[in-house]
């Protein structure tokens, strides 16, 4: 029950109906009740938390390359949640409740800087991954001096490997060592430029996926 403190026209405590009122810092206020939620986990809210973890499941081990990636629109927010917002907007998929990634629409950095032109992967050597891809040094603003961003993510483990300061983007080519234990795992590849001082990105490009030798 609410109880008037200084007559009718004063303010009060506690609850009249779906109106609740208080005192904060000498102010009297009023606002009104919160609507209990009947029903805590619809279908909707479901598939919201199932996707969130889709996400967050496939984030969490890119943390360090993310980052970096994400620099440019860590504005207001983490680099973390601003890839975040972006995978679950546009890289969620699968089938209700049984929520995958589309690694192919996954962007790990987002930034106006030249891309990766052919990019390729051979993982054909036990404990190592090679990456490769054509020298673009003289189009856009692309730089010779760019260095290549390389992930080497394993689901399974859920853990990756990644190289954030590699070869300058007119070599070529770069190998990134990977544990013994990932044989025979299937790994997720992805690569991206950044440029010497890290102050720009390009968007990430996913190579495909392999199996780990």
């Amino acid at each position: 029950m609410g109880k008037i403190a200084q007559g009718i026209l004063g303010g009060f405590s506690g609850k009249v109906g779906t109106i609740v009122g208080g005192r904060w810092k000498n102010i009297d206020y009023i606002r009104a009740k919160p609507v209990s939620v009947a029903n805590p986990r619809t279908e909707g809210q479901v598939n919201q938390r199932n996707k969130f973890s889709a996400t967050l499941e496939f984030l969490q081990p890119n943390l360090a390359f993310i980052k970096k990636g994400y620099k440019s629109y860590a504005v207001g927010k983490t680099e973390f949640n601003a890839a975040m917002s972006y995978v679950l907007n546009n890289a969620v998929g699968g089938i209700a409740p049984n929520f995958t990634i589309d690694y192919s629409l996954a962007l790990l950095s987002r930034g106006n800087l030249a891309g990766v032109l052919n990019g390729t992967t051979d993982l054909t050597v036990a404990g190592q991954v090679s990456f490769g891809w054509d020298d673009n040094s003289t189009g856009g603003n692309a730089n010779a001096t760019d260095k290549a961003m390389l992930i080497v993510y394993n689901p399974s483990k859920k853990e990756s490997i990644s190289i954030l300061d590699g070869s300058d983007r007119t070599v070529g080519s770069e190998v990134v060592t990977i544990p013994d234990a990932y044989a025979g795992d299937t790994v997720e590849l992805f690569m991206a430029f950044i440029t010497a001082d890290g102050s720009q990105v390009s968007n990430s490009v996913y190579l495909g996926s392999g199996t780990a030798s």
